[in-house]
């Protein structure tokens, strides 16, 4: 499957490495294309791109961005080159604050998940939340004591669930859909 991934950082990077390695066709998608050279050298069958790019090359995207950053990424990467397709939704709405006694902030609230407000602004997107709830490290084939691991899920297209719960497979994951898009307001903050 050709995927275009949205992000440049670890999480990107260790998803896009992920995709490469159980045979799909990776993009990512980048403001700074710099910063990727050395994952590029490392990854020749990767390529970069913009985040418009990245967003029309894949089948599937992936946005694995900063929270904050979502909604600009998205915006760059064109509501156009998302409709119709899965969007894996790895952000977490976590604000640019320092943590408070070591309890992160949120800039959403009880009764609006950020993947929500995702979807109010792409309808036409259709958002899977997945991975935003385990460490870049343990994102493809973890290894864990009891055998594999669950992931929660959650989002309103079924189609795209049940395509994403076939990645997580791939990816050494066991898979809890956690239902519509909702769910997103109890996954985001694990």
């Amino acid at each position: 499957m050709k995927i275009g991934i949205l992000g440049s950082g670890d999480v990107a990077k260790a998803l896009a490495g992920g995709f490469l390695k159980h045979g799909h066709e990776v993009t990512l998608g980048t403001r700074t294309p710099d910063k990727l050279a050395e994952w590029e050298a490392k990854n020749p069958k990767g390529r970069i791109a913009s985040f418009a790019d990245a967003a029309k090359y894949g089948e599937l995207v992936v946005l694995a961005v900063k929270g904050t950053a979502a909604v600009a990424v998205l915006r760059l990467a064109g509501a156009a080159n998302l409709a119709g397709k899965p969007v894996i939704d790895v952000t977490n709405p976590i604000a640019d604050a320092p943590p408070v006694n070591g309890v992160l902030k949120y800039f959403t609230t009880l009764d609006d998940s950020q993947m929500e407000r995702l979807q109010r602004e792409f309808p036409d997107a259709r958002f899977v939340k997945a991975f935003n709830s385990v460490g870049n490290a343990f994102m493809v084939d973890p290894q864990f004591k009891g055998g594999k691991p669950t992931m929660f899920i959650c989002g309103n297209d079924e189609a795209a669930k049940k395509t994403v719960s076939g990645i997580l497979d791939q990816f050494g994951w066991e898979t809890a859909d956690m239902g519509k898009v909702e769910a997103a307001r109890a996954i985001e903050p694990l």
